[in-house]
């Protein structure tokens, strides 16, 4: 067989376990695995190495204003590289609803972002925030039938949608064949948290945790279980962060309610604590929902262990620490005037390797069905998020034994800071290829702005197929 690139002496992570031999690829898919291939243009060696699917992202804020009126830190140039240095060859990112903006306006105005920057291959969910624009409902069934599967919803911030208009948007997205992922948290609970912390003058970051009480979770995402279920319309609910919230999901589950989950590193690997910084410093890792507690850590790896959490995802939410982003009301600024989010997209698949694969026992399969094969899967990605016959050679090749500590400033992004700054991390994607070509290279990017596709999706993926593989 001929191939333009073959991947040789490495230890291939497919779906149903990990193998030796070669992987051959042609014209931007994977043409063989395993076999011995004698003849291609390019020869990579792997020896000692893993052999991984290109990590999936499917839920990144980039070059979007945050329901607080701030612009985030990245461009698609920015954010995709860090991304793929990391390991990461697709993303999920938002088309975000403008006030009085209609869905064609919001899709146009993205699609445009990304094809200006964006390094590897992208979609968008729908995020709805006015319902009420005129031609709303045509707007996305066209869209969802042009390959736009997904929509978000918020309960919570100032761009929430009620209930009846929560229900609305169900039922459009279920009659078209469309995903809803859902920001699941009460306003009103997490309102008046935040005016007693307020009025009391308890205004710092470490408040912040206080302000979104863990209840605000719960009580929301058991109402967009039964929400579901009322409807039967699939639903994802976002970034799970609590012990109970885990537990209403998998009750709803076993209901038969078609509800999935995802949750995020920075709820597995840190507590409510890292707000506890001296003055304003704990801005930095303020994020929504916040962080909890070792419990609930538990009790998450224990959900994405069981399968009630379906993958881990980023929630990239770039914000400088600066006039520009966190600190844009000054130094002297509360919890309610800053910026909630933290870069995530080139940590996550570091700290999930060393998790799962370096220290843990999951092993490098499992760690590849969270963190591409179920995300690709779930979404409708079409080609991507595993190492199979036909599939898009989108691949990372991990050095198990590379080390790293993160420092201050290091990552790839715009953001300027690292929150994982002085944590140790054990393997690491030296090589990263989108469809065949060399994008990262011994820690070198070789990408160009506007090279990155957009993934149509043909057809909404089912839950219950997404369950079964």
């Amino acid at each position: 067989m001929k191939a333009d690139t073959v991947i040789k002496n490495g230890r291939i992570v497919t779906p149903t376990g990990v193998i030796g031999g070669d992987l051959a690829i042609r014209d931007g898919k994977i043409v063989s695995v395993g076999p011995e291939v004698t003849g291609a243009d390019t020869v990579i060696d792997a020896t000692d190495h893993l052999v991984l699917p290109g990590g999936v992202d499917p839920h990144a804020h980039i070059e979007q204003m945050s329901g607080m009126g701030q612009w985030n830190a990245d461009t698609f140039e920015s954010a995709t590289r860090s991304a793929a240095m990391g390991g990461t060859t697709s993303v999920i990112s938002f088309a975000a609803q403008g006030s009085g903006q209609s869905i064609r306006e919001t899709l146009a105005d993205y699609a445009a972002r990304a094809r200006r920057g964006a390094m590897i291959d992208h979609a968008f969910h729908i995020t709805v925030t006015d319902p009420d624009v005129p031609e709303f409902e045509n707007d996305i069934r066209q869209a969802v039938s042009e390959g736009h599967r997904s929509l978000k919803v918020f309960t919570t911030y100032n761009i929430q949608l009620d209930d009846a208009a929560l229900l609305r948007v169900f039922r459009l997205a279920r009659d078209a064949g469309a995903v809803v992922c859902v920001h699941a948290e009460n306003d009103a609970i997490i309102s008046d948290a935040r005016e007693r912390l307020i009025a009391a003058g308890q205004t710092t970051p470490m408040d912040h945790a206080r302000s979104r009480p863990r209840i605000a979770e719960i009580e929301a995402i058991e109402r967009i279980c039964r929400f579901a279920e009322y409807l039967n319309q699939s639903v994802m609910i976002f970034h799970v962060s609590t012990a109970e919230g885990a537990a209403a999901i998998r009750a709803a589950q076993k209901r038969g309610a078609p509800v999935r989950a995802e949750t995020c590193p920075h709820y597995l690997f840190m507590t409510s604590d890292v707000l506890d910084k001296p003055g304003i410093e704990g801005a930095k890792w303020m994020c929504s929902p916040p962080q909890r507690t070792k419990a609930d850590q538990t009790a998450l790896w224990q959900a994405l262990h069981d399968g009630t959490l379906s993958l881990i995802s980023s929630d990239h939410a770039p914000y400088r620490f600066d006039a520009t982003g966190k600190l844009s009301a000054g130094t002297g600024c509360g919890f309610h005037q800053i910026a909630n989010g933290l870069p995530g997209l080139e940590t996550r698949l570091p700290l999930i390797f060393d998790a799962m694969v370096s220290h843990g026992s999951e092993g490098a399969v499992a760690f590849a069905e969270l963190t591409a094969t179920a995300p690709a899967r779930l979404y409708g990605l079409k080609g991507k998020g595993e190492i199979s016959t036909g599939m898009d050679a989108d691949i990372a090749i991990w050095d198990p034994a590379h080390k790293t500590t993160w420092g201050p400033d290091d990552l790839h992004d715009n953001v300027g800071y690292n929150p994982w700054d002085g944590y140790s991390v054990t393997g690491w994607p030296v090589k990263v290829l989108l469809r065949g070509d060399l994008l990262v290279d011994g820690g070198t990017f070789l990408g160009t702005p506007g090279s990155g596709r957009w993934i149509a999706r043909p057809q909404a993926a089912s839950f219950d197929e997404a369950q079964t593989g």
